[in-house]
């Protein structure tokens, strides 16, 4: 399939790491903290975390960081349909089409549930023909954005002339959580909000990027070191402090697949420590376009390749050869390629 557009929109309200750390200070947020928690915090948020800003929904991070189970609900409720319109209009923009012409859109998220799913909120919004297909993939984390990428891919291919859209969005803020655990508090400081969406086709219309030789791993022996609990109605991030070795390793297994030289690898942004140890793993790429995006938004989850994949594709437009890997709950990684 051939990539038409692609597009993303994240919130408005931008906060420095410092600002993250004084609103908990401040808020009271960590007052049932023990002190090493509430040090790892300040490490985290005032150190080198390769972030500068993140964007999140609520303009209050008072709010935003003492939200109850039914508050963090509406929470994605409210924002996700929005945001994901947002990013997809803009797509539609750049392919010179309207929301009515698109006959399937695509999906995923992990950060909240709606039933019916997202893509219902979505098409309403926009418009989209009450007779398109509607299909959301959930509990894919972090990696979703491929996985999405392949499901668009087999519908094009059993119906070359159909216009497909698909949509990665994540309302991190509305998967918030405080306790002593690291894995939540390290998680609490790298995450952001954000949404990525395309235009697909079939068939190529000149020049355009072919998504291909889309491949996968899964580690379910390595599920609890990152994965999505509920605990107490409310999201809670498992992560364990192997998640950046097991993401190299996997990360370069898949890399040995690819079916030719790459000019790039795009990478989902996971966090400084994922980024380094995927370098040191593949030392003849540097994720420069992962690193952008960690900076300007923090770990965005599904969306994150995408927006890494955007920045490259108006900075270096003269890549023909684009590898991209993207990995999370499962545990799970995968891999696609965008040749011209």
């Amino acid at each position: 399939m051939y990539l038409q557009s692609l597009a993303t929109a994240f919130p408005q309200h931008s906060f420095t790491q410092a600002e993250c750390f004084e609103t908990l200070e401040n808020s009271g947020a960590m007052d049932g903290l023990r002190g090493r928690s509430r040090e790892l915090l300040e490490k985290v948020l005032t150190g080198n975390s390769g972030i500068e800003t993140r964007r999140f929904c609520d303009p209050d991070l008072r709010k935003t960081f003492g939200f109850d189970a039914g508050e963090l609900h509406q929470h994605f409720e409210q924002h996700a349909p929005r945001l994901s319109s947002e990013a997809l209009l803009k797509a539609c923009d750049l392919a010179s089409h309207k929301p009515s012409d698109i006959d399937a859109l695509l999906v995923c998220t992990c950060t909240g549930y709606l039933c019916p799913g997202l893509s219902s909120y979505i098409s309403e919004i926009l418009g989209i023909r009450p007779n398109a297909f509607l299909q959301d993939l959930l509990g894919l984390g972090c990696g979703a954005a491929l996985p999405l990428l392949e499901s668009a891919r087999g519908l094009l291919a059993a119906n070359p002339q159909a216009t497909v859209a698909t949509v990665s969005v994540e309302i991190s803020s509305a998967a918030f959580y405080l306790n002593d655990e690291p894995g939540v508090l390290i998680s609490l400081c790298l995450f952001g909000d954000g949404a990525a969406a395309a235009i697909w086709k079939g068939e190529n219309q000149g020049g355009q990027f072919r998504f291909q030789n889309f491949r996968t791993i899964h580690k379910p022996e390595h599920r609890e070191k990152i994965r999505f609990v509920n605990a107490g109605g409310r999201l809670k991030n498992q992560l364990h402090r192997e998640v950046p070795a097991l993401a190299a390793a996997a990360v370069a297994e898949l890399f040995e697949m690819r079916s030719s030289t790459t000019d790039q690898l795009i990478a989902h942004t996971g966090g400084r420590d994922v980024i380094d140890a995927i370098e040191r793993a593949i030392p003849l790429h540097q994720l420069c376009a992962t690193r952008e995006i960690l900076r300007q938004y923090g770990n965005i989850s599904s969306p994150s390749v995408l927006a890494a994949l955007e920045h490259s594709m108006k900075t270096s437009p003269e890549s023909e050869s684009l590898w991209l890997t993207a990995f999370g709950a499962g545990f799970s990684a995968h891999c696609g390629e965008l040749a011209r």
